[in-house]
């Protein structure tokens, strides 16, 4: 089926992106200390996971498919759950990150994303919760990073740690919403497929 290689394809590709960026600004966010980047980096880790699960289960059936969707609306939380935590102990000390690295990586970041969710677009509804949950990522990580841009213009201006903190939290609140998208999504294919 035309529909499926095309998700296949996509997938494989947004799956490489996500893991090359993974290190990228994992490494500039341990550099300057930033919150909303390393939430972000583990965001690129999950979803590079997120899309090798989707990979590896489009030949399932129906309910395999929904298992792994609930799977993934989990795993959709992790990064939400380390930026709280990063969150906390910047808040106990809080130092403002280097806002021209956390721009450019935020600058980088939002291209490799709009890049996968473009990938992603015409493929979103192949494979039920997998595909949906694989677009919705990409498409929230874009938003994110919009806002790690917009975090270091701010903290450009006005040196202080809470625009990081900010949008770190922001961060957690569009995988929590997109977590709930995809569980909806795996129990409406479970409950069709019973």
């Amino acid at each position: 089926m035309a529909a499926t290689e095309d998700l296949r394809r996509a997938v494989l590709w947004v799956a490489l992106l996500n893991l090359a960026y993974f290190f990228v600004e994992f490494g500039v966010a341990r550099a300057i200390g930033s919150v909303s980047l390393f939430a972000d980096s583990i965001d690129f880790l999950e979803d590079a996971s997120v899309n090798f699960l989707v990979l590896v289960a489009m030949g399932w059936t129906a309910k395999r498919r929904a298992t792994v969707g609930f799977l993934l609306a989990a795993l959709l939380l992790v990064p939400g759950i380390a930026t709280a935590w990063l969150a906390f102990t910047k808040f106990v000390n809080p130092v403002p990150p280097a806002e021209l690295p956390m721009s450019l990586a935020g600058l980088g970041a939002l291209v490799v994303n709009v890049t996968c969710a473009f990938l992603l677009v015409k493929v979103r509804n192949v494979a039920g919760s997998l595909s949906r949950a694989a677009f919705l990522s990409a498409r929230n990580d874009a938003y994110a990073n919009l806002a790690i841009i917009v975090a270091a213009l701010v903290t450009f201006f006005w040196v202080s740690a809470w625009p990081d903190l900010i949008v770190g939290i922001g961060i957690f609140l569009l995988n929590l919403g997109a977590a709930h998208e995809v569980y909806e999504a795996a129990r409406k294919e479970a409950e069709s497929s019973a």
